[in-house]
């Protein structure tokens, strides 16, 4: 095992908890008709949603399966920067203390996963 694995385990626990929770207590049909539709995604902010939180489930039991491992961070890293722009940006840098819901969460997802995706680096192919 090395540190690779388990930045996979709490990125899959993350996204699995941030998903799943939402899905018994109407959280994602909240964010859905209260924010997406509200903001211009009407009537496709329920699907939106709920889309959203099953490619996060996906991703995670793609990351402890440790299959896929790219597509799965590409698509979960496009939803994060989405966040960011639709969401978190707005709210500055901070999700507590100098601020509230802000990007930093999101941005340290995406760098995580960028590591988990990449362990060696960017280098060029060389032939």
């Amino acid at each position: 095992m090395n540190g690779n694995f388990f930045l996979r385990i709490a990125v899959a626990i993350i996204l699995l908890t941030h998903s799943v929770f939402g899905m018994f207590n109407n959280g994602i049909n909240d964010f859905g008709n209260l924010y997406l539709n509200q903001i211009g995604f009407a009537p496709f902010g329920v699907f939106l949603a709920w889309s959203i939180k099953l490619s996060h489930v996906i991703a995670a039991v793609l990351l402890l399966l440790n299959k896929y491992i790219k597509l799965a961070g590409f698509v979960t890293i496009f939803v994060l920067v989405m966040g960011i722009i639709l969401v978190h940006f707005q709210e500055g840098w901070f999700v507590v203390g100098g601020g509230r819901n802000g990007v930093e969460y999101n941005f340290l997802l995406i760098i995580v996963l960028l590591a988990i995706m990449f362990p060696n680096g960017f280098k060029k192919n060389t032939i």
